[in-house]
């Protein structure tokens, strides 16, 4: 088995094995968990159990109806119109009707995924959502994070926290944690040998360092340097995907800074990976 095959085999697993959690925890809610809000403007946890059974059903092959998309305040582009059409499609659908179809348009892909399973990260695949110019690299990795992402949207709307140590958190983390050296880098722009830590805890922790260089990247060190760092963020696993997943300002979670304040909050306020 080649590199590639292996990582796309592990996006799959992700992926499955955050569907199988978010469609039990479906089942676990009651009637009024259904209504509650989420941190995702515009959309409660009905609303986000459709996007999420409509993006499966679409990639398993599923014919899809299309509505109309009224002007709303949370959408702000083609993606956006786009992915309203799950919940509108499906506002009517009782709780059940949802989970089901999310089930069973999940098992289908997945034994697709399983029958021919793709080889080449850089081929495009059959079918993406909305038609986006993905490949197979960038389709597995981003189901298995949005769809992990949106089922902790779901519980912290419900106030049902976990799965925060399986496959999909392994995999968000490190996305988020890849994309933090871009984020200090680019987005704040801090001048040449500027040095940042990062320290998230929890059963899949980050302990990250970079600098930035003269050509203003920020690359990691392998080593911690001696020399005191610029500014230090810690926070907990939660704190770090509600700043990447974009889902909160950094003054609503809890992060512990230290050294430069300034800097640290041009950091946390530029580190949201996902729109």
């Amino acid at each position: 088995m080649t590199a590639d095959q292996t990582r796309l085999e592990h996006f799959v697993a992700a992926w499955k094995e955050s569907v199988d959690d978010v469609v039990g925890l479906l089942r676990s809610l009651d009637e009024d968990d259904w209504r509650r809000p989420t941190d995702l403007p515009g959309w409660d946890v009905h609303a986000v159990a459709c996007h999420l059974a409509h993006l499966e059903a679409e990639l398993a092959g599923e014919p899809q109806p299309v509505v109309d998309v009224p002007e709303l305040d949370h959408v702000t582009s083609p993606m956006g119109r786009y992915t309203e059409q799950g919940p509108l499609s499906r506002r009517e659908h009782r709780p059940a009707a949802v989970i089901d179809e999310l089930e069973r348009a999940a098992a289908r892909r997945h034994a697709q995924l399983v029958a021919d399973p793709p080889r080449d990260g850089d081929a495009a695949p059959p079918i993406t959502p909305g038609g986006i110019g993905w490949t197979w690299q960038t389709l597995l990795s981003n189901r298995a994070l949005d769809v992990w992402m949106h089922g902790q949207d779901i519980r912290r709307a419900t106030g049902r926290p976990g799965d925060l140590d399986g496959l999909g958190a392994a995999h968000t983390m490190q996305v988020f944690a890849m994309s933090f050296p871009y984020s200090v880098g680019k987005r704040v722009a801090p001048p040449a040998g500027t040095t940042v830590a990062l320290e998230v805890s929890g059963a899949q922790p980050v302990h990250l360092v970079v600098r930035v260089r003269e050509d203003g990247r920020a690359v990691p060190l392998t080593t911690r340097p001696d020399e005191p760092v610029d500014v230090t963020l810690r926070m907990g696993p939660e704190a770090f995907i509600v700043l990447g997943g974009g889902r909160r300002e950094p003054g609503q979670v809890p992060v512990d800074l230290d050294g430069d304040p300034v800097l640290g909050r041009r950091i946390l306020a530029a580190m949201a990976v996902t729109p």
